[in-house]
């Protein structure tokens, strides 16, 4: 008979720990509620877990060094690491920020406010979006279509709250409301009368709600190569009636590019219906709330914690970020690449990276053995993903080189925080729209050395371990073959899963947008996508639901992840009950409810302890290593389970 208290996630509540809980029943609570009921999480922060805690194992680490350096001056021979120690320490200079208040941005800010039609908005466009945003933007990436090349790339604006679904939420008018008192504040504080900050906030809002009908939701990015939408330049200018788009691009581009990639075409279509004469007061009040919740945090500490209201009720966070954590992470957030060099170099042994090394090349080993043995693939599918696993790239650690833009960003000492960050900001933003004519440089690393993550990205088909993610549970020299293949393995082939998930797989080896696929294996795979999506959709985690497509991409990795982890664990004779304990310990954490709503409507990946059960219950050794039977929790019937990879 079949038991009626099986389900998908196990029997049991993520969030509350229970010490009782057998493996059989719940594999994280039975892993972690012991630790579970005695984590405190930080008031300076959202959450508490594995992963928290190896970032704060990084961050004190970088924040010692700065802080040694910053004292005696004796740094090693890194290029530009002088200028994020000098940045560190602008940053942590309160006494100055204080004595500064608003003086570093009313210049900046009386400029916005002296904008007073959308003549002038169509006249000064540059120079407010080197200051605050408009209501649209470019970047510059490689052609998905021909990733040698890099193209334009258009996109709508973000909105104030997290998502566009939540302005359909509950709370979404107190949200609202507790930005408007906020920024209302901040604008008083900065030299606006009341009733004038509060005319830009209302209607700063008012646009903000209309962008939110328009915009992508989160789910809808999580389709990435629907962003891949090439217009004409003269198609694309013809959109823009009332803003002089030809004349913003020219003053930001020597030359018109001849396509432009557009990444929400709903908003092209209704952008003249946004941006116009008509909407200009709103525009402008949604300009300077953008300014002023964007630049608080380089100001006085008065000014951090007028702006800590909004992002406490987006997080539940109690304390503001200390100021010298703070100082770090702006530093960090300008110089990473340099930092992460630093940290890799200093922490990441050679012994180490060449045994991760190792487990990689097993592990796309496995993958290939696993794809000639795939049942529902056809030889010639099955042929062409070998060769793009075998064109993967790896990075491992930290990059050989930095990339150019480092030598080009600057320090002044003499110059405010604010000016300092601006100033760099506009290098920055130059310096990626200037990539437009040159070739693509494959060898960047998407993630800085000092990074607790890892990624793949389809359009160079290679996978990044930086040394951050290199340490304990995920990975220890010390620790056993299985307990490392539960932690780190299982994250290695998460990564190079990312390369046939639902969008990784529209991408061939070169990492071009191609269909490589015959037409009934890739039928197959919608099949099989559908039900990672199906077994995920609806999943009760605190206070909110998951979004089975919103999160499919990185569930269908952590499926072929951990599948892909256990074969080469009993390849190498791996403890099995080390490895499944492991990925449980891995996905540790502690929420704050605030931070998982932000989390679930904004986040294509699901929660931490819900990527533990499902792909474990998904796995038949997961049954035989603990003697699952129907009548326990963990059970899910065999034409239940998913499989993909």
């Amino acid at each position: 008979m079949k038991n009626l208290f099986a389900v998908r996630g196990g029997t049991g509540d993520l969030t509350k720990p229970d010490v009782n809980t057998r493996i059989q029943d719940n594999l994280y609570l039975a892993v972690n509620s012991e630790w579970q009921k005695d984590a405190v999480i930080p008031a300076d922060r959202t959450e508490i877990g594995v992963n928290t805690e190896i970032d704060m194992r990084i961050e004190k680490r970088m924040m010692d060094n700065l802080d040694s350096f910053v004292k005696d001056g004796n740094l090693p021979d890194l290029k530009n690491l002088d200028k994020a120690v000098n940045l560190y320490k602008l940053a942590k200079d309160f006494d100055r920020r204080n004595s500064e208040g608003a003086e570093p941005i009313k210049k900046d800010l009386a400029f916005l406010t002296s904008v007073n039609n959308f003549a002038g908005l169509n006249e000064k466009a540059k120079e407010i979006a080197f200051i605050s945003a408009l209501p649209f933007g470019f970047d510059v990436e490689a052609d998905m279509k021909n990733t040698k090349e890099h193209v334009l790339e258009f996109y709508g604006p973000g909105t104030f709250l997290p998502d566009t679904t939540s302005y359909k939420q509950d709370d979404a008018e107190k949200l609202l409301s507790i930005l408007k008192d906020q920024t209302i504040k901040m604008l008083v504080m900065a030299g606006m009368t009341e009733a004038e900050a509060s005319k830009y906030v209302e209607a700063g809002i008012e646009f903000d709600k209309k962008l939110a009908k328009v915009v992508k939701s989160t789910e809808e990015w999580a389709d990435y190569p629907a962003s891949y939408n090439p217009y004409n330049i003269n198609d694309f200018l013809a959109k823009f009636k009332s803003f002089k788009m030809e004349k913003y691009m020219l003053s930001m581009f020597d030359k018109l590019p001849e396509k432009v990639i557009v990444t929400e075409p709903r908003y092209l279509e209704k952008v003249d219906d946004l941006v116009n004469e008509g909407n200009f007061d709103q525009i402008k009040g949604w300009m300077i709330i953008k300014f002023i919740n964007g630049v608080n945090n380089l100001l006085s500490q008065d000014f951090r914690e007028a702006g800590f209201p909004f992002a406490q009720a987006l997080s539940g966070q109690d304390e503001l970020v200390p100021q010298a954590r703070h100082a770090y992470y702006l530093t960090n957030g300008t110089f990473d690449e340099v930092l992460g060099i630093f940290y890799g170099k200093k922490y990441l042994g050679d012994e180490a990276k060449q045994d991760v090394i190792n487990m990689i090349h097993s592990m796309i080993k496995i993958y290939e053995s696993r794809i000639k043995k795939n049942d529902w693939l056809s030889e010639e599918t099955k042929e062409k993903a070998i060769v793009k696993l075998k064109a993967l790239v790896l990075k491992i650690g930290y990059p050989d080189k930095q990339e150019e833009i480092y030598d080009l960003l600057k320090i002044d000492p003499a110059k405010s925080l604010y000016e300092n960050e601006k100033i760099n900001g506009k290098i920055i933003t130059e310096y990626n729209l200037a990539k437009l004519d040159k070739p693509v440089d494959r060898s960047v690393f998407l993630m800085p050395g000092n990074m607790n993550n890892a990624c793949y990205d389809p359009q160079r088909n290679d996978i990044t371990f930086p040394a951050g993610i290199l340490q304990a549970p995920f990975y220890d020299l010390n620790q056993s073959r299985g307990a490392n293949y539960g932690g780190i393995g299982a994250t290695i082939a998460h990564e190079i899963s990312h390369a046939f998930d639902n969008n990784g797989a529209k991408f061939d080896e070169f990492g071009n947008m191609k269909n490589w696929w015959k037409d009934s294996d890739f039928k197959e795979f919608e099949k099989r996508t559908k039900a990672a999506i199906n077994i995920y959709d609806g999943l009760q985690y605190g206070p909110s639901k998951l979004n089975g497509k919103q999160v499919v991409a990185e569930n269908i990795a952590d499926l072929g992840g951990l599948t892909c982890a256990i074969q080469a664990n009993k390849s190498e004779d791996g403890d099995m009950k080390e490895l499944f304990k492991n990925y449980a310990r891995s996905w540790a954490q502690k929420q704050r409810p605030e931070a998982i709503k932000t989390e679930i409507a904004t986040d294509v990946h699901a929660p931490q302890p819900t990527r533990v059960n499902i792909p474990s219950q998904c796995q038949d050794e997961f049954y035989e290593t603990f003697d699952v039977k129907e009548t326990d929790g963990m059970w899910l019937d065999p034409d239940k389970r998913v499989t993909i990879w």
